[in-house]
């Protein structure tokens, strides 16, 4: 079968999307508003895309009733400054807490009964069950059609202690962190728990 992406309907595009492009990182984004309001979000339209500087992309979908940008995006935009926390296991419950549709008043990691921990470089608060946090600066954000695409430096990562096998050689136990992802259709996700390695192969010219 094929899907001419240019004709279809966005719904269509977005099912598409989000059953073939699996399993996605989540993005446990916290923010605070211009008016002090903190704001917890899950996105998984993310992922890391570079080192030099260390960046993450965050796909922001905008309201799909009013087409307005929401809370996450708008309040990075505006103050340049957020944190990205990946999600374990144990924080499953409280993470789908703050993907409600809430007002932008109500404080969501009071609503969602979330932890925090004070950052570092950056104003957002840190999520503290969370494996590792990314304090982030607003690189760029650019919008596009129904999203806002924001491209953002890593100032600061923090990795619980008990996850850092060799600091000086940065080895991180990554099985242990029990993160979890998203996966095809609505309300699925998968445990990071089945994992096979390969070991990437020299070049061999007898080959061609």
């Amino acid at each position: 079968m094929q899907f001419d992406m240019r004709s279809l309907p966005l719904l269509a595009r977005y099912k598409i999307l989000n059953s073939t492009v699996t399993p996605r990182p989540i993005a446990w984004v916290t923010t605070i508003s211009r008016d002090g309001v903190r704001n917890a979000a899950p996105y998984s339209f993310f992922n890391a895309v570079g080192d030099d500087p260390p960046l993450l992309v965050l796909g922001l979908l905008k309201h799909p009733v009013t087409g307005l940008m929401k809370d996450t995006a708008r309040n990075i935009v505006e103050t340049g400054e957020y944190v990205v926390n990946l999600v374990c296991e144990d924080d499953a419950d409280r993470m789908v807490q703050c993907s409600v549709d809430a007002p932008a008043e109500v404080d969501e990691i009071l609503y969602a009964g979330v932890e925090t921990a004070d950052s570092v470089l950056v104003k957002p608060p840190r999520i503290a069950s969370s494996p590792v946090s990314f304090e982030c600066r607003k690189h760029s954000a650019i919008d596009i059609g129904r999203q806002t695409i924001v491209l953002g430096e890593i100032l600061m990562t923090h990795i619980q202690d008990r996850f850092v096998l060799d600091a000086a050689k940065q080895y991180v136990d990554t099985p242990a962190m029990k993160l979890i992802g998203r996966t095809h259709g609505s309300g699925w996700y998968v445990r990071n728990s089945d994992a096979f390695k390969m070991e990437r192969p020299a070049f061999d010219p007898e080959r061609i």
